[in-house]
């Protein structure tokens, strides 16, 4: 099968979207099927204007314009990317779409008026903006044009479900991981004492996401604080914050104004291999964002093992049992008594630990790549049928 991948963020961009997308493709090479990626965001020396490079072995075509931030945004890019689908010979499109993505939206209407059958998966919460997508009706028309609908969680797809209406199905697309490169066998672990006071032996709570408002950093430096003060002062606490964004200065500021520097930290970006590593030495990982429609972050840190203290209604609870492999937590108080909870309890930790490392979750890419084949199935399938309704 030949598939296009249509995403208004890819690498060099680093984000959820972006790493799912690329490992998507190079999965799906490797199970025979030619994939090309088409993107607005620009190359690592700034390609842009239709030029194509390969990223481990996948075509990008850029369609990138020269923006400020390097936006991935291009309004001029419909022509050249209809012709470039109807010469490419393409059997469906994969479009991945966010709450604000104007090159998907752009890329849909180019693909569903060639009649290439489109399949669409949404990697964002719609929260308030449902209302809004509701009205607009542009997605619902998609749906009734043959756009085979999926969502990355249930609790993504549920909104999605609404919007579109019952008389098209939304599925459940979700993140994939490589269980075999997170999961940490119990041997493997380095090894840890329990509490104590001098920073090596302290609970080492960890969270990675871009430093962005709509992520919650400053809002897990509050949560943390109340922890701190929920604590005896005999337990060491650490946290490391992975990643980097806008909001980066504020939380330094923070850090410095509530004199948490001597036990927080925030590495910045770092590679995901370093990632895994942090995540092995680590004892516990917090995803604080209450719209994670999925989490691929989490569900890293739960395959290598770590308990992990989500939201309730985001995606996180696709993978965290409550009391079984970590806590999902109602507001941000309650999740500052289930993080206290794990860093004073050293054997409710260890449960934990020890049933993540023992029950690999069920997000394998094999699974995954079976469930993507499918929706290019239904894709190709809902178009013939929209097509012969249409003659």
């Amino acid at each position: 099968m030949k598939i296009a991948l249509l995403s208004d963020c890819y690498l060099p961009r680093l984000g959820g979207i972006e790493v799912q997308v690329h490992d998507l493709a190079a999965r799906l090479i490797a199970r025979g099927h030619e994939v090309v990626v088409f993107t607005a965001t620009p190359g690592s020396r700034g390609e842009r204007g239709g030029f194509v490079d390969q990223v481990d072995g996948v075509a990008i075509h850029r369609l990138a314009l020269r923006l400020p931030f390097e936006l991935p945004v291009n309004p001029l890019a419909p022509g050249l990317l209809r012709q470039r689908l109807a010469d490419g010979g393409f059997d469906v499109a994969h479009v991945h779409m966010g709450v604000v993505s104007p090159f998907a939206v752009d890329c849909t209407r180019v693909a569903t008026e060639m009649g290439l059958p489109t399949a669409m998966t949404w990697h964002c919460m719609l929260g308030p903006l449902e209302p809004v997508f509701r009205a607009a009706g542009h997605v619902r028309a998609w749906a009734s044009r043959g756009v085979a609908m999926s969502a990355v969680s249930a609790v993504a797809a549920g909104p999605l479900q609404r919007v579109v209406g019952a008389d098209s199905v939304v599925n459940v697309l979700p993140n994939g991981i490589d269980v075999d490169r997170w999961a940490t066998p119990a041997e493997q672990a380095p090894p840890r004492e329990p509490g104590g006071g001098d920073s090596d032996n302290d609970v080492r709570v960890v969270s990675a996401m871009r430093l962005a408002a709509r992520k919650r950093p400053v809002p897990l430096l509050r949560t943390m604080a109340r922890v701190r003060a929920l604590v005896p002062a005999g337990i060491g606490i650490s946290l490391e914050i992975f990643g980097d964004g806008p909001d980066r200065n504020r939380l330094e500021r923070f850090v410095a104004a509530h004199d948490m520097g001597g036990w927080v930290r925030l590495p910045g970006r770092v590679t995901r291999e370093e990632l895994r590593t942090r995540y092995a030495a680590a004892d516990i990982y917090v995803a604080p964002a209450p719209l994670e429609s999925f989490g691929i972050a989490a569900l890293e840190a739960r395959t290598v093992g770590l308990p992990v203290v989500g939201r309730w209604g985001s995606g996180v609870q696709e993978f965290v049992k409550d009391g079984l492999n970590g806590y999902l937590a109602t507001d941000d108080e309650a999740m500052a008594g289930c993080l206290a909870r794990l860093v004073t309890d050293d054997g409710l930790r260890g449960s934990m630990t020890a049933y993540n490392r023992g029950t690999p979750p069920e997000q394998s890419w094999g699974r995954i790549l079976d469930s993507a084949e499918a929706e290019y199935r239904r894709a190709i399938a809902l178009m013939g049928s929209v097509s012969g309704a249409a003659r």
